[in-house]
């Protein structure tokens, strides 16, 4: 009970993680079963109980987190970013291969993989928000304004790119729209592009030019295959997630009745949205969506409320990254995006992705909570003044 009484935050926002905790759930014991059946030994719960122990984990993080008041990850947020740069560099050298990529880190003691990815989105989000925060009187001032938020970006950007491009455009995508809402002038956000361009040219030339091409060969892949009008050159996973989406109709097939999830390859993870259609139909991919699209409207309401640069720049920037992995999860799934190695945020299965996910929804709850009790005090004084007026009394100077 003293648990309910001190969590705080914007409720709609914590409605929407239980909701997003349970699709999961059923989701994945779904795309699991059969899974679970051949690698377990017959025990077809074991990949269930695993989600719920790392949602768990999740939800306590996201308390944890929303507890702390949100003017400490101003503080975190450079050392965050300095311990993501090596962290990415060993990633590059030494990291788990996986899917012909380095993407992960495997810690020799408990033996657990994460993505170095994860932490360097957290890192470099809070570590613009502050500098947004801190340079909004120069802001116009390319040298003195633009370049010391941009260039870490990049840095990042650049170290994530040669094992996960899809991640890396995203980041910079979703750094450009929070620097757009911190009134960094269009022309700048120009140049940012075109250096995204560049950066991209160079990373392919670098790998033509070393004989090490690196991911270069699936990158062309996938955009000649999401170009080309031949349906029989779709790739395999796309064939089986457009079989899924056909086949789930408005109300879908029902829970567990997805015959798809023994043919699609990633069916707990990337392509979990394919299941959910076809498990629940249109009705619950667009439940889905709506519970994004409601985080990012909450979180903007969060930004418009809070009356400091830092605590506004960290609920919206950290939101707008979550809705736009989403959106382009949930695009890929329906063959509106090339295949991307995207997960649907707090839904797929996964570890890391889960946590860092718990993590910034955290964050976001602490900006709000702090907005919330701001508020209260407000409508207190507000209160006592009234009560005083009525009783002909001044308030104290």
């Amino acid at each position: 009970m003293d648990v309910l009484q001190r969590t705080k935050g914007d409720k709609v926002i914590w409605t929407i993680v239980i909701f997003l905790s349970l699709v999961s759930l059923l989701a994945v014991y779904s795309a699991t079963g059969s899974l679970a059946y051949r690698e377990q030994g017959g025990h077809t719960e074991y990949y269930l109980f695993k989600q719920l122990s790392v949602l768990g984990m999740g939800l306590l993080i996201i308390y944890f987190a929303h507890r702390v008041n949100y003017t400490i990850y101003s503080r975190a947020a450079q050392i965050g970013f300095i311990i993501s740069i090596p962290l990415l560099i060993y990633t590059l050298a030494f990291g788990h291969s996986l899917n012909d990529a380095s993407r992960w880190i495997r810690l020799p003691v408990i033996n657990l993989t994460f993505q170095t990815s994860d932490v360097a989105k957290l890192a470099i989000f809070m570590y613009v928000s502050r500098q947004l925060s801190r340079r909004q009187h120069i802001i116009t001032d390319f040298k003195k304004g633009f370049l010391p938020i941009i260039i870490p970006v990049a840095i990042v950007c650049a170290l994530i790119m040669p094992a996960n491009m899809s991640t890396a455009l995203l980041l910079g995508a979703s750094c450009m729209i929070l620097c757009f809402i911190g009134r960094v002038p269009v022309r700048f956000l120009a140049s940012m592009v075109i250096a995204g361009m560049v950066m991209i040219l160079l990373i392919i030339g670098i790998a033509v030019a070393t004989g090490n091409p690196m991911r270069l060969e699936t990158w062309k892949k996938r955009v000649e295959h999401f170009v080309s009008t031949d349906k029989d050159e779709l790739p395999y996973q796309v064939q089986q997630a457009n079989i899924a989406i056909a086949g789930g109709g408005v109300i879908g097939k029902g829970p567990g009745n997805s015959t798809q999830r023994n043919f699609l390859p990633h069916a707990y993870s990337d392509y979990i949205y394919a299941t959910i259609i076809e498990e629940y139909g249109i009705f619950g991919a667009f439940l889905i969506l709506m519970a994004y699209m409601l985080l990012l409207l909450r979180s903007i309401r969060i930004y418009r409320k809070c009356p400091y640069a830092f605590g506004a720049f960290l609920a919206v920037g950290l939101s707008v990254t979550l809705a736009i992995q989403a959106l382009t999860n949930m695009a890929v799934n329906v063959g509106l995006f090339p295949v991307t190695g995207v997960t649907l945020p707090l839904v797929s299965m996964g570890g890391s992705s889960v946590i860092f996910t718990s993590l910034a929804i955290g964050i976001i709850l602490s900006v709000s909570r702090n907005v919330e009790d701001l508020e209260g005090k407000r409508i207190e004084q507000e209160r006592i003044a009234k009560v005083m007026e009525q009783n002909g009394m001044q308030p104290a100077a």
